[in-house]
């Protein structure tokens, strides 16, 4: 019986004929390498009604295709954060498996809303390597494209994430930190084709706040809080087919624990800011994001929006640059992002900078 912590010595001592993929570790990567991902995969209605049993969200365009003729679209869209789950999941065998922690985003545009039948596929970049000062990690930066069976460019994302060394006496690399823009200007924000807001009806919708309405500085509690179970974590990792060994794995962290999914944070809090939200269906950008702290199951996550810009896009559509930052163990009223010393409050869980379309 393997103990907790004992993983990474399990790995260095595989066979090398072995036919299964023990993921790239950091001396792997090698600056400007291209990584074309497996596997293509099909998104279904399924995946809609998936997404709404794990995550509590209800913003109307992506769940009544009424609601989304009457603005302006020919079918209605998927939640934007699946595509993002399934396109990023594509890179996980290739970029993550051995990771320690996914640590950021940046520059991230929704090209084009998925739609159920579309076939995404993903292909990364390595754009940069920086060697940790322990020697036995290194942060690994790709910028990832992904596109739908037709080469459609549906998302573009620049990302880092901490992976081990499986030979710690590697030689490190000559560091390479890209330089990443730390917002997506306005008038880069992708907008869908036939987008109209000017019928917009904010009764079905559930709220009646529009871009107008909206302060910069203001600050939205989001109010409901969502406890995690591995069962539903487990599940919607393997529904974006990410194959990292720490959510699975608990002999993959030496505390023992499953790690959860980064991504499932996001979309818990991007569900829960309905409250507040509701008229803020499209993610267009984001801007920049961090993972602040690990979470585990048993953890209760809050979440709380800040203010931070708004732009006019035209045909009656505005654009919110929203702080979503998620929090656990405790509600979000008055919670500080940063302590005293400037570092993340204990209980800050992600700190995501984001622009969503808006009735304007």
């Amino acid at each position: 019986m393997f103990g907790p912590g004992s993983f990474s010595a399990r790995i260095a001592g595989m066979n090398a004929t072995t036919k299964t993929n023990p993921g790239r570790f950091f001396e792997d990567f090698r600056v400007g390498e291209t990584l074309t991902h497996a596997t293509p995969r099909t998104l279904t209605e399924g995946d809609r009604a998936l997404y709404m049993s794990l995550y509590p969200t209800r913003f109307a365009l992506g769940s009544s295709s009424a609601f989304a003729a009457a603005c302006g679209l020919d079918r209605y869209p998927l939640e934007d954060l699946i595509g993002f789950h399934v396109a990023f999941g594509k890179t996980v065998p290739d970029v993550s498996l051995n990771a320690v922690a996914n640590l950021g985003y940046a520059d991230c545009r929704f090209l084009s809303p998925v739609y159920p039948g579309d076939t995404i596929t993903t292909e990364s970049t390595v754009i940069g390597l920086k060697e940790n000062s322990n020697g036995k990690t290194g942060i690994v930066y790709v910028r990832s494209d992904a596109a739908d069976a037709n080469g459609r460019p549906v998302l573009t994302w620049a990302r880092w994430v901490m992976v081990r060394k499986n030979d710690i006496d590697a030689p490190a690399p000559d560091a390479v930190i890209p330089d990443l823009p730390s917002v997506v200007a306005p008038e880069e924000l992708p907008v869908p084709e036939g987008l109209n807001f000017a019928a917009y009806d904010t009764t079905l919708s559930g709220e009646r706040y529009t871009l107008g309405d909206y302060e910069i500085g203001e600050r939205i509690n989001h109010v409901d809080g969502v406890t995690i179970t591995d069962a539903e974590h487990m599940m919607a990792t393997r529904l974006w087919q990410n194959t990292a060994k720490v959510h699975f794995n608990v002999q993959a962290r030496p505390d023992g624990k499953r790690l959860i999914y980064g991504g499932h944070i996001i979309s818990l809090a991007r569900a829960l800011s309905f409250n507040g939200l509701a008229n803020a269906p499209l993610i267009a950008a984001i801007n920049g994001g961090s993972h602040t702290a690990p979470c585990f199951a048993g953890d209760t996550v809050y979440a709380w929006s800040e203010v931070l810009d708004t732009a006019d896009m035209g045909n009656g559509i505005g654009a919110i640059r929203l702080r979503l930052v998620a929090v656990k163990d405790a509600e979000p009223v008055d919670f500080p992002l940063r302590g005293d010393d400037g570092k993340y409050a204990d209980g800050v869980l992600l700190d995501l900078d984001y622009w969503a379309l808006m009735p304007a």
